[in-house]
């Protein structure tokens, strides 16, 4: 069993007219793969409580054990799918009902998917949607509430690379990534002064299971580890920034909005989508 080699996250709570000292808590969602299980490690890792949350029960169950055993700390399962109406109201209510306090939350739960628009049923495009943007809308409006009446807090939202492009046979996703940057800068602004720090994270080409659902995405910037997207963001929230890009190739595709008109951006993204579908089509 591994004890903790780095001092536990500590915050002080209010009971009555007294203070205690508490473990702080991470609710991270999408917790059971990718960056999301990613997250789970490296912030048990610093001493982290956790509240995961995730469809899949088997895999939360095994996550928490992990976690516990580990890095001696809290883990608390919340089996929830998140792409359904009022879902974050169902996780607010069962945080609540623990008497547990979340210090950070990390939004990532999200999915893509490849293809013409209407190649897309009207029920996985409304999946995409709840998921992608209402559910970290949601998330926010349940537990920032918390955050600002103790004066402290951090949100940590997973865009994409995509956020800022537009981008023909994935426009779904990449409007939603959009709205992610846009919607998180805009709150890093509204409670800076409030100490509660916002961060955008917009990863590119990371070793998940995203491909599973978004086999013919674009992949130029190289493909990154989870571990290295989840340290670079780390790094951009204690340093105060509203958003970050992980990669110093992704970040240059981030800038080429600024270089190339956005006729000639989409041009170039449509190119690249319907190239990467023919490769997927003759396979």
């Amino acid at each position: 069993m591994k004890t903790l080699e780095k001092p536990c996250r500590l915050n002080l709570t209010k009971i009555g007219r007294c203070y205690r000292l508490r473990k702080e808590t991470a609710l991270i969602t999408g917790a059971s793969n990718g960056i999301g299980r990613e997250y789970s490690y490296y912030l048990a890792e610093k001493g982290y409580n956790m509240i995961l949350v995730s469809r899949s029960k088997s895999k939360l169950d095994e996550l928490a054990a992990d976690l516990q055993e580990r890095y001696i700390v809290d883990a608390t399962v919340i089996v929830q799918d998140l792409s359904e109406e009022w879902a974050a109201t169902h996780v607010y209510e069962k945080v609540t009902e623990k008497n547990l306090t979340v210090d950070m939350l990390i939004n990532n739960a999200g999915f893509g998917t490849t293809g013409n628009f209407l190649g897309s049923s009207e029920t996985d495009t409304h999946k995409q949607v709840m998921l992608n943007v209402n559910a970290v809308v949601n998330m926010t409006q349940k537990f920032l509430p918390d955050m600002e009446n103790r004066g402290s807090g951090a949100i940590i939202n997973i865009a994409s690379t995509s956020s800022f492009l537009p981008i023909p046979y994935m426009s779904v996703y990449a409007a939603t990534k959009a709205f992610v940057l846009s919607f998180s800068e805009s709150l890093h602004k509204e409670y800076r002064g409030k100490g509660i720090r916002f961060l955008a994270v917009c990863p590119g080409t990371t070793e998940t299971d995203f491909f599973d659902s978004a086999p013919d995405t674009i992949t130029a910037g190289g493909m990154r580890t989870t571990r290295q997207v989840v340290h670079t963001s780390y790094k951009a929230l204690n340093k105060g920034k509203n958003y970050v890009v992980d990669g110093k190739l992704n970040y240059l595709i981030s800038l080429s909005p600024r270089i190339f008109s956005r006729k000639s951006m989409l041009r170039i993204t449509s190119a690249m989508m319907k190239r990467n579908m023919a490769r997927s089509s003759s396979k």
